[in-house]
């Protein structure tokens, strides 16, 4: 199988050593992203709610340029900052992945690169 990487710039300039995605098989696997401007690079300003919408079209961009959607993932990972944004977390992802929504995990962790709210890294399916 042929492992792609992809690299777009609908979604943030890495700023560490990994792909922003990989695509392999029927498969795309995303790194995470935090809430990062793809223009600038530099991180959103906002509460949960904005920083998790950035995160998600980040995501978005990335699948795209991967031949995926949002609606195609089949797990995601989030990192949360503090666990009291769990309630606002689900209020963005109930707008975003109405019909099945994906596997996920939510883990509260003690810091996040660039001191974001919230990290996701996701896997999905590649639309053929």
């Amino acid at each position: 199988m042929e492992r792609k990487v992809i690299l777009t710039e609908g979604a943030p300039a890495p700023i560490g050593p990994y792909s922003q995605g990989i695509a392999v098989g029927d498969f795309v696997f995303c790194s995470g992203q935090i809430p990062l401007d793809p223009a600038t690079n530099a991180l959103v300003e906002g509460d949960i709610r904005v920083q998790t919408t950035r995160v998600l079209d980040n995501l978005e961009a990335v699948l795209a340029a991967a031949g995926s959607t949002l609606d195609q993932a089949v797990k995601i990972t989030v990192y949360l900052k503090d666990l009291a944004d769990f309630g606002a977390l689900n209020q963005v992802f109930t707008e975003r992945f109405k019909a099945a929504p994906p596997a996920r995990a939510v883990v509260q962790v003690a810091a996040l690169p660039k001191n974001a709210l919230i990290e996701v890294d996701l896997i999905a399916l590649r639309v053929k």
